[in-house]
């Protein structure tokens, strides 16, 4: 009986465990399936961290060391149009993708077919050493043999370049063009075209130098911000501060409506030559040579190659500007330019601001180069503006150089002090073609350099990338729809150089047959029309005019 009673007892507590058991699994199991499944959300997350993390470094190594342009926010859409483009496909905007035509010439490195091949016009630009003192021509008739001679290499036209020192010489609004006149009408009477280059700057060329204007360095002496001005406070006195485009310095006129006098009265002049067509294109200068940036690698204060340089805001002018641009954020403690960033001849790995994870790549830093940028396109448009409305009807253009030796960095620190916001994860080229398409202007790229094998090994430099750059602004020009040229750096009458400029003025393995609108050849001179070098430019001539081989 025990027995039974204890063993009845001892069923019953076993039952009752297995019940209390058996709830409280039903009860973790739930709260186990929830854990579950928070470890697999956690899971899901550091893989797309992941692999967002991965198409970063892609897309950073592409745009590095691939010189892929691709846009800021890039997808794997946009890295296989640019891998198909490479490829010789073209890739539409809804995806329709085909074979590109491909323009069928036989290629060797020094020896193509260009019979056929698209007509680029060559001009020739004539050096201001022709002129001496008081505006006037050196020789006249002398001129007019060497002009005549040039002619018979075919070419389609001269390039000039008109100084602002030259005839705006001793008072302001008193404009000297005599020298001028005569230069044009030996031109246009030996069946020329003209090309002509309005020089807000100073011009240097071998021993000749023409200063700005007597009466503006007279100005900068008492006041010497209307200059550019680098950190040690050194003024670059080649060209007027951007700073004075809108102030009342210059014998009470602006910087923008000394500009427009000049141009008026250029117009005014020459507009016979405008009316027949002799004068096909008028280059508008926009800065130090000319040229649409910041005169921050600048010799005379001890800049060598291939240093970054240093940015060029220190004047007063420009320091208002930006003071004024920091307290419109928010931040006045922004209105000041940016610490560690080295000298002329730092590289970018030495200069705190821009070496990889410095401060170019933070807030403050994008806030500052995007004000030094914004200087220069404002600078651009204002100027550009003006030349549209006085010089409608006739092509305009701006002259832009190439800063390539630190374009395989992360800053590409010597374009940013140049002006142009272009960075590895930025494109600052856009903008600029942008602004030149909006007033129908060409660019001038500066320049299409070609290198010898053995030059580049005894030059290496790991940061320096020509080609990435050229690759990048011609793209920039052509999908903004504006035309672009070049010119030559270097005085060189070899065959090899000539071939190399002729097939970087047309890419034989570009699909959209895109090529150079103009090419101008620096400069004419002695050594040019001796008979040798004289045939091979003459042949040079008649493969970029499509009619010859290299």
């Amino acid at each position: 009986m025990e027995l039974d009673a204890c063993g009845s007892g001892s069923s019953g507590e076993a039952d009752d465990k297995i019940e209390i058991l058996t709830d409280s699994l039903a009860i973790d199991n739930p709260v186990r399936k929830g854990r579950s499944r928070e470890r697999e959300k956690e899971m899901t997350k550091l893989r797309e961290r992941r692999r967002r993390s991965i198409t970063s470094n892609i897309l950073t190594g592409l745009r590095r060391y691939g010189n892929y342009n691709l846009p800021v926010r890039a997808d794997i859409n946009d890295v296989i149009k640019a891998l198909a483009h490479e490829a010789g496909w073209t890739v539409e905007h809804d995806g329709t993708t085909y074979r590109s035509k491909v323009k069928q010439w036989t290629h060797s490195e020094f020896n193509r077919d260009y019979s056929g091949s698209p007509y680029i016009p060559v001009y020739v630009i004539v050096p201001l050493s022709v002129f001496k003192d008081k505006n006037q021509l050196v020789s006249p008739e002398g001129l007019k043999r060497t002009l005549c001679e040039i002619k018979s290499a075919n070419i389609d036209g001269i390039m000039v370049e008109c100084c602002w020192g030259l005839v705006e010489r001793e008072n302001p609004q008193q404009y000297d063009w005599s020298g001028y006149v005569k230069l044009f009408q030996a031109i246009r009477e030996t069946d020329l075209k003209l090309q002509v280059a309005i020089a807000f700057h100073e011009y240097v060329e071998n021993n000749l130098i023409i200063s700005l204007p007597g009466w503006v360095l007279e100005i900068g002496e008492h006041n010497p911000d209307i200059f550019f001005t680098d950190q040690e406070g050194r003024r670059n006195r080649q060209c007027l501060s951007w700073g004075v485009d809108r102030e009342r310095v210059l014998r009470g006129r602006t910087g923008m409506e000394v500009y427009y006098d000049f141009m008026r009265s250029f117009r005014q002049t020459f507009e016979p030559f405008f009316q027949d067509k002799t004068i096909v294109c008028v280059e508008i200068g926009l800065g130090a040579k000319g040229e649409l940036q910041y005169p921050s690698h600048c010799k005379e204060h001890g800049w060598v190659y291939p240093g970054i340089g240093q940015f060029q805001c220190f004047d007063k002018y420009l320091d208002k500007s930006l003071k004024l641009a920091a307290a419109s954020r928010g931040f006045v403690a922004w209105g000041r330019v940016p610490d560690g960033s080295g000298h002329y001849n730092s590289s970018p790995h030495d200069a705190l601001f821009f070496m990889d994870g410095g401060e170019y790549d933070r807030f403050y830093g994008r806030f500052f180069l995007e004000w030094y940028s914004g200087v220069l396109l404002d600078h651009g448009e204002q100027v550009l503006s003006v030349a549209n409305i006085l010089f409608k009807g006739t092509k305009l253009a701006a002259k832009v150089s190439a800063v390539h030796w630190t374009y395989n960095s992360s800053s590409h620190a010597a374009e940013l002090t140049a002006g142009f916001y272009n960075c590895c994860n930025r494109d600052g080229y856009s903008p600029v073609m942008s602004m030149l398409a909006k007033h129908n202007a060409s660019l001038n790229f500066v320049p299409v350099e070609p290198i010898s094998v053995s030059q580049q090994d005894s030059l290496y430099n790991p940061l320096v990338c020509p080609e990435g750059l050229q690759w990048q602004v011609f793209n920039a020009c052509w999908e903004a729809g504006i035309e672009v040229s070049s010119s030559n750096t270097r005085t060189s009458c070899d065959r090899g150089y000539f071939a190399k400029i002729v097939a970087d003025a047309k890419p034989y393995d570009d699909p959209e047959a895109h090529h150079l609108s103009s090419f101008l050849y620096s400069k004419l001179s002695s050594y040019l029309l001796e008979r040798q070098n004289f045939q091979e430019f003459k042949h040079f001539v008649a493969c970029m005019h499509g009619f010859a081989t290299t």
